[in-house]
């Protein structure tokens, strides 16, 4: 009896580990004003900006993350492909760092670019694919 109980719950453990290594299919993106958080965070704490600045600052990036998502959107339902999402996201990027660029210094422009937005990036988990024949 024991070792049935044992092995009932050592197998649910295995189940439940392995269903959330998989990511469990409740992946759910980010709203723009989370992830307008995450960089606020970031930028504060790296240049300690005045209030009115990040003011600023915040509305670049709420507006950026917003048209973002919206541009998406239309390339998905209209049937567009990666590339044409690519060049999409490039050219918002670009408006954006035009934008950034009127409002930060250019020592930090280069930290944001160089250091801090690298980390931004989602990062993909490894494995999985690969070797086959």
């Amino acid at each position: 009896m024991k070792k049935q109980l044992f092995l009932m719950v050592f197998a649910a453990a295995v189940s439940i580990t392995s269903v959330n290594a998989q990511g469990g299919g409740n992946f759910q993106r980010r709203t723009p004003e989370e992830r307008l958080k995450v960089v606020h965070d970031k930028l504060d704490s790296a240049f300690k900006l005045e209030a009115a600045v990040m003011t600023k600052v915040d509305e670049i990036f709420l507006t950026f993350y917003k048209d973002s998502d919206k541009k998406m959107e239309e390339i998905r339902s209209g049937g567009g492909g990666r590339e044409e999402m690519m060049a999409a996201r490039q050219k918002l990027v670009e408006e954006r760092d035009q934008k950034l660029k009127g409002v930060l210094s250019e020592a930090q422009m280069k930290t944001w670019k160089d250091e801090i937005e690298p980390s931004m990036r989602p990062q993909r988990p490894g494995g999985g694919g690969g070797g086959g024949k």
